[in-house]
Parts: structure tokens; C-alpha cells; sequence
């Protein structure tokens, strides 16, 4: 598992008191558990989420079952046993996904390189862009003659 897969996994475990979980709520959760600034309105991939639901019923016998609204996104619910999407659904959905913004593996591993101080090189520093580039289009033509 990368490690978005194994984040969503510890939300659905920290929200398992709900009988309903929201992509958006697990999404929620997930930033607020490694501090992301920004996407706030990022879902998650469905490939992630199925691997993270069969992750969690491996190893901590909790079961869920997904389901899909009309707006294609993904609700998750405590069942007796696991289930995924229909076949339909779930090609909806990942046609869905290619129009969405989601949370990614590389937007956990930055948060988690900011929070403990930066990769290789330490933290980037934010840098605003100042200065404007302004195009001349007379430039080039100062010593062109007309008839």
C-alpha cells in the first residue's frame, strides 16, 4: 500500500463510529490528520479507497460496503460483509475521476516532507512572483522601414 492508501485506511478507521462516511469526510479527515493546506475541494481516487477498504478488512475485521450517488461520489458504509461498486458504477465514477481534482500519493509525501522539516534540501521556501513580463511587440521592429 502507498502511503495516500494507507492515510484513507486510518481515517475510515477513525470514522468507523459512523454508520455513513462521505468521500468528502474521509478526504476531510485525511488533511486534517497530516495538515494539508489547500484542495479543499480534492476527492479521492476510487483505486485507493477499494485498496484501503480491503486493507482494513484483512487486518482489522471491519467491513464496508461502497456505493455511488448520482453526483459520483463515494459513500461508504459499515455492512456484515464487503462490497464493492457494480460494474456500471464503477466505470461512471473512474470517467468521473478524469474531470476531478484528487488527493494524490505525491500530495501526502509533501505534506509529510514539510511537517518534518523537508526532503533532501530541507523545506522550499514559498515565493511570490513579483516582477510582471510585459511583451513589446515594437521591439523587434524599430528598424524595419515601411514604403
Amino acid at each position: 500500500m502507498n502511503q495516500i492508501q494507507e492515510e484513507i485506511a486510518a481515517a475510515l478507521i477513525q470514522l468507523s463510529e459512523k454508520s455513513l462516511i462521505t468521500e468528502a469526510l474521509v478526504a476531510k479527515k485525511i488533511r486534517d490528520n497530516i495538515k494539508l493546506q489547500g484542495k479543499q475541494k480534492s476527492g479521492l481516487a476510487f483505486t485507493d479507497i477499494e485498496a484501503a477498504i480491503l486493507y482494513i478488512e484483512e487486518n482489522n475485521n471491519l467491513h464496508f460496503a461502497l456505493h455511488l450517488n448520482s453526483a459520483n461520489d463515494i459513500l461508504i458504509k459499515q455492512a456484515p460483509a464487503a462490497t464493492g461498486l457494480e460494474s456500471d458504477a464503477r466505470k461512471r465514477r473512474l470517467a468521473s475521476e478524469k474531470s476531478m481534482s484528487v488527493l494524490t500519493n505525491g500530495d501526502v509525501k509533501k505534506a509529510k516532507e514539510s511537517k518534518s522539516g523537508g526532503g533532501k534540501n530541507g523545506p522550499k521556501p514559498h515565493s511570490k512572483r513579483t516582477d510582471k513580463k510585459r511583451l513589446n511587440v515594437n521591439k523587434n521592429y524599430e528598424d524595419f522601414d515601411l514604403p
